[in-house]
């Protein structure tokens, strides 16, 4: 067996495990718009090989459902009619055991193509299924995380298949600010002379910036220095909030991050909702569940501000900073293409260039994203009112 069909296997099998614990009742529920059905994940990271790959290479092709190629059609317009995302939670049909099938059915097939001469542009296209696929296993633990959220039962939620990072952090010291010199220097995926080293194409071209002069904080912020902007007022004070942010804020009286939970009246007793379900807030943890409006806050809040994606980049590249993987770092720079960015022709072009406007660019990663995807030139994106990721902030000042 290739290194590349076992990469496949290993990857469905990660996916599979992290419903080990949830029932189909579980698998069927949609909390919000902007979540999904753990069942529609597990079908439409099945739909895009069958889609993509097996139309494509198997000479005669059959779907395993023809209804199948518009109910788990996320956003590709040039594929065909999709269905409402806001009703993804809708189907109860087909069942969670007709998902497993269909997996397994399109696993096998997958499989039988990978076993003759792919060429390279193929091998491409299962590189980027398997990748896109660990992106779905992330947002299977978001998702269901927030599902379990809105349950007075507060579930946790089963931890397996994160990535191999220390899950107890505790920053117990002050954050150090690193200076950076600045200049013109190179962000980017860097392809290897081999070719070798998957990275999605929003992460392409690798080019020159020019920056200034910058200090770079060796941490995140920790939950305990967040309810310190929590004590002092920080959702009761708009000065320190973008127009959009504070109107959305008082629109949904937002009074402190996503999960967190305030013990009994009068008492400061806080607590946090996590995957392993309700725990007493630990203030050296990094803090989590924020908006790019509340990062913002609290960056001028603390007399700083919030670092651009090159600066993050370049000072990760360094060497010099505390790990990712705790929390995505949200950055001040909006989602843009990068000078000489082609997105890939037919549907697959549809993959991240349509969502280049109204989002802002995440970087580093966190507890719940696959270890390969942790990467100095990873580019994360969501709109700035996104509360539910693994979502912190870094702090950065001029000089």
């Amino acid at each position: 067996m290739t290194p590349l069909a076992q990469q496949f296997i290993a990857t469905r099998a990660a996916t599979a495990g992290l419903i080990e614990n949830l029932s189909p009742e579980d698998c069927m529920v949609q909390s919000m718009p902007d979540a999904s059905p753990v069942k529609w994940h597990l079908a439409h990271t099945t739909w895009f090989f069958e889609t993509f790959l097996l139309e494509r290479m198997e000479p005669d092709f059959r779907p395993f459902h023809p209804a199948f190629r518009e109910l788990f059609n996320s956003y590709y317009q040039s594929v065909g009619p999709r269905h409402a995302r806001p009703a993804r939670g809708v189907l109860s049909r087909p069942s969670l055991e007709e998902v497993l099938d269909y997996r397994r059915d399109v696993e096998q097939r997958t499989l039988a193509v990978m076993g003759r001469d792919l060429g390279s542009e193929v091998e491409k296209l299962l590189l980027l299924g398997i990748a896109h696929e660990e992106q779905h296993q992330e947002l299977i633990l978001t998702d269901v995380l927030h599902h379990f959220s809105c349950n007075p039962l507060l579930p946790a939620v089963r931890r397996g298949g994160l990535s191999p990072v220390d899950r107890q952090t505790d920053f117990e010291v002050p954050p150090h600010f690193r200076e950076y010199s600045g200049g013109a220097v190179e962000i980017g995926h860097a392809t290897s002379p081999s070719g070798h080293g998957f990275a999605f194409d929003n992460e392409l071209p690798r080019h020159r910036v020019w920056l200034e002069p910058y200090l770079l904080a060796d941490r995140p912020v920790t939950q305990g220095e967040y309810l310190n902007f929590v004590h002092d007022g920080g959702y009761r004070r708009p000065e320190f909030w973008l127009s959009e942010g504070w109107d959305l804020c008082q629109r949904e009286d937002w009074a402190h991050p996503l999960y967190w939970r305030r013990g009994r009246e009068g008492a400061d007793e806080w607590s946090v909702f996590t995957l392993d379900g309700l725990s007493v807030l630990h203030p050296g943890s990094p803090v989590s569940q924020l908006s790019y409006f509340e990062a913002d806050a609290y960056a001028r809040w603390a007399g700083a501000r919030l670092p651009t994606e090159s600066e993050w980049e370049h000072a990760m590249r360094q060497g010099t900073l505390t790990n990712a993987g705790h929390v995505w770092e949200w950055t001040s720079s909006a989602y843009a293409p990068y000078p000489g960015y082609r997105a890939a022709p037919d549907a697959l072009g549809e993959y991240n260039g349509k969502f280049m406007i109204n989002q802002m660019v995440l970087r580093g990663g966190s507890i719940a994203t696959p270890a390969g995807h942790i990467r100095p030139s990873y580019r994360n994106f969501f709109p700035p009112s996104a509360r539910w990721q693994f979502s912190g902030l870094r702090l950065a000042r001029n000089p």
